[in-house]
């Protein structure tokens, strides 16, 4: 049974979040050196969370092939992360307009609206110093963005705002400390883990108090909702189409990464965190559970 959470003075946390923002943002104009260039024997990702790693096809690639694998696999996640950041900022303005402005809560939603304007024009920097295609999530899922975003709301869209920027999280979280990791890429994810986690508390308690009105079959529409985000976003995070940057033909390596356990043990990991959450708060359960472990990301 999940545990029930009280919901904390909404006003009180808008407040400490906005004199966070004041003390502790970024500006990735200024703070991130764009004429940088790429130092050599540095990665982008750590070896183990490629997804080909340990296979048949990740042994027959060369050193330099894997760096360069790693690299597109990398601005993928970043492509699909930018286009999130966009639905995610319609979404806020959408709830923001509801709000009375004179609130901090009110003004904190406008403030992560910024946050998630400088993120995006950051991942697309990123991406063009990389020097890979905007991947981006395949044609389906953008035609279907409007529907979604018409359609969700309340404890749905903060459940697949967690789920979106927990999952990126983690991985970030384990590369900015990494001598191993190129200097720009282990920048660009401090910056979003510190601006993030003031994002993540707000939807959390957020969530928490949208929760405490649900009714019993809400509640399953709104699981649902979750599941089949947190299914999309771990299928669309690694373009096919960066393993023909390396010769590999693009459905080769995707039949290759889904079969591959070090993979699926990266995607749950990737999303143990907020799963843990999304469980205790009564957002994973019911027949809906079952699109989770569909998607490989419950133990």
């Amino acid at each position: 049974m999940a545990r029930v959470l009280q919901p904390k003075d909404r006003e009180t946390t808008a407040a400490r979040l906005l004199d966070s923002s004041v003390r502790n943002s970024f500006d990735p104009e200024l703070d991130i050196d764009w004429t940088a260039q790429a130092e050599h024997g540095r990665g982008y990702l750590p070896p183990e969370r490629v997804s080909l790693y340990g296979t048949e096809l990740w042994d027959a690639l060369s050193p330099e092939q894997r760096v360069e694998l790693a690299k597109h696999e990398l601005g993928s996640i970043a492509s699909v992360g930018l286009w999130t950041e966009i639905v995610l900022m319609q979404l806020l303005a959408r709830y923001a307009e509801n709000l009375d402005p004179r609130t901090a809560h009110a003004q904190y939603a406008l403030t992560e609206i910024g946050d998630e304007t400088r993120h995006s024009i950051m991942f697309g920097k990123t991406l063009t110093w990389f020097g890979v295609p905007a991947y981006g999530p395949p044609m389906l899922v953008r035609r279907l963005s409007p529907l979604f975003k018409n359609v969700v709301g309340g404890a749905a869209m903060f459940a697949s705002v967690l789920v979106v920027e927990e999952m990126t999280d983690r991985l970030q979280r384990s590369t900015m400390d990494d001598d191993g990791i190129q200097p720009m890429v282990r920048m660009v994810n401090k910056i979003h883990v510190i601006e993030e986690a003031r994002h993540v508390r707000y939807a959390r308690e957020e969530l928490v108090r949208e929760l405490a009105t649900v009714r019993r079959p809400m509640l399953e529409v709104h699981r649902t909702v979750t599941a089949v985000v947190a299914f999309a976003v771990a299928d669309i995070l690694i373009n096919p189409a960066v393993y023909a940057a390396v010769g590999i033909e693009p459905r080769q390596g995707r039949a290759a990464a889904l079969a591959n356990p070090h993979h699926l043990a990266t995607r749950r990991w990737m999303a143990e965190k907020v799963v843990d959450f999304l469980t205790e708060v009564g957002m994973v359960g019911g027949p809906s559970k079952a699109i989770w472990r569909r998607a490989k990301l419950l133990a």
